[in-house]
C-alpha cells in the first residue's frame, strides 16, 4: 500500500484532497493530531482515530495526541483532578494500542491552555465567531446542548486554537468533529494562522445496530475481558448477508482486516471447515453469498478483537 492509500484508508472525508497532495509535495514529515476528551472507557469508536494516526505514522507523519483535560472539564465530565486521572489512563490505552510514547507527542491541555498567549487567542477568536455558529459546532459532541453552558460555547473556540498552538498541518477526528474543524478552517486565518487540513473518519455503529453510546453500553471497550467480548458478540446485531448497518462487519472493515492480512474463520468440517479471507472484499462476498453464517462471523470477530486487545489488557 503506497503512502496516499495509507492516508486515505477507511477515511470518510478529506478537506481537501488537493491541499493534501500539495502538503505531501512540500513536506516529507507533515504533522497531524487528534484531541481526545478524557473518557472513562476507551471503546472501538475512539480506536478508529487511533488506527488513522497509526496509518499516518507509517506514512511519515509526526503525530501529536492532545489529552484534552480542560475541554473535558468545560464539557462537564468531572473536576480537573478527576479528568486528569482519566487522561493518564487514556494515555496508557493509546500507547498499548500502538502509539508509542517514543514516536508520539502526548500533550495535556492543561499544560498550555491556561497560558497568556493561548487565552488571548481564544478571546480573539470569540470576537469573530457568532454564538449561533459556536452552538451549531457543538451539536454532535456536547452534553445537554438543549440548554448549553457558556463553557461549552468556548469549547470549539479552544479546539480551533489548539490546532494553531500545536502547529499541526492536519486535524484528524470523527465526522462528528466536522463543524468544529470547519470553524477552525474559517476562523484561524483571521488570527494569522493557516487553515488546517482535516481528515474525518466514520462513526461506527454500536453492537446493537444503533448509534454507539456509553449510556446504551453497546460498545466494546479496550479493557473488556475475553469473556465479556464473546458475550457481547453473541448478542450483536448481525443480519444475514447484510453489509450496510451491520456492526460486526464494521469491526472487520475498520479494526480487524487492516491489522491482519489473513482472516481465518474456525468452523467444524460439517459446516464447511475453516474459511480463509485474505482481504475485506473477500469477506463481504462470502457473507453476502451466505457461505459464511452470521454466528461464524461473530465468533471470528470475538477471536480477533480479543487478539487485538490482549496487549492492552496486559498493561492496564
Amino acid at each position: 500500500m503506497d503512502r496516499l492509500e495509507l492516508i486515505k484508508r477507511n477515511v470518510q472525508e478529506i478537506v481537501t484532497e488537493d491541499e493534501l497532495n500539495k502538503l505531501l509535495e512540500k513536506k516529507e514529515h507533515p504533522t497531524a493530531y487528534v484531541g481526545y476528551e478524557p473518557s472513562g472507557k476507551i471503546h472501538m469508536g475512539h480506536v478508529l482515530t487511533v488506527n488513522k494516526l497509526l496509518d499516518l505514522q507509517k506514512a511519515g507523519f509526526k503525530i501529536t495526541v492532545l489529552l484534552a483535560d480542560v475541554h473535558a472539564y468545560l464539557n462537564k465530565k468531572g473536576t480537573l483532578e478527576e479528568v486528569r486521572k482519566i487522561a493518564d489512563y487514556n494515555k496508557r490505552c493509546f500507547i498499548a494500542l500502538g502509539l508509542s510514547e517514543k514516536e508520539t507527542n502526548f500533550v495535556y491541555g492543561s499544560d498550555y491552555q491556561l497560558g497568556e498567549e493561548y487565552i488571548l487567542n481564544v478571546l480573539k477568536l470569540t470576537r469573530n465567531t457568532t454564538l449561533n455558529r459556536a452552538t451549531r459546532s457543538m451539536d454532535e459532541v456536547g452534553r445537554k446542548m438543549d440548554d448549553p453552558m457558556v463553557s461549552q460555547m468556548v469549547y470549539p473556540i479552544m479546539q480551533a486554537i489548539d490546532i494553531a498552538m500545536l502547529e499541526v498541518d492536519i486535524a484528524v477526528g470523527g465526522i462528528d468533529q466536522r463543524k468544529i474543524h470547519m470553524l477552525a478552517r474559517e476562523g484561524l486565518p483571521s488570527l494569522g494562522y493557516a487553515a488546517p487540513l482535516c481528515i474525518h473518519t466514520p462513526i461506527i455503529l454500536g453492537l446493537d445496530g444503533d448509534k454507539m453510546s456509553s449510556s446504551n453500553k453497546n460498545f466494546i471497550s479496550v479493557d473488556d475481558s475475553d469473556a465479556e467480548i464473546k458475550k457481547k458478540m453473541k448478542k450483536a446485531f448481525c443480519p444475514p448477508g447484510e453489509i450496510i448497518g451491520n456492526p460486526v462487519m464494521e469491526l472487520f472493515k475498520y479494526h480487524i482486516c487492516p491489522r491482519y492480512p489473513e482472516i481465518i474463520f474456525d468452523r467444524p468440517d460439517k459446516f464447511g471447515g475453516n474459511l480463509v479471507c485474505t482481504k475485506y472484499d473477500d469477506l463481504e462476498k462470502v457473507f453476502i453469498s451466505g457461505e459464511l453464517h452470521p454466528m461464524d462471523l461473530k465468533n471470528g470477530a470475538a477471536k480477533y478483537m480479543n487478539m487485538i486487545l490482549e496487549v492492552v489488557r496486559s498493561v492496564l
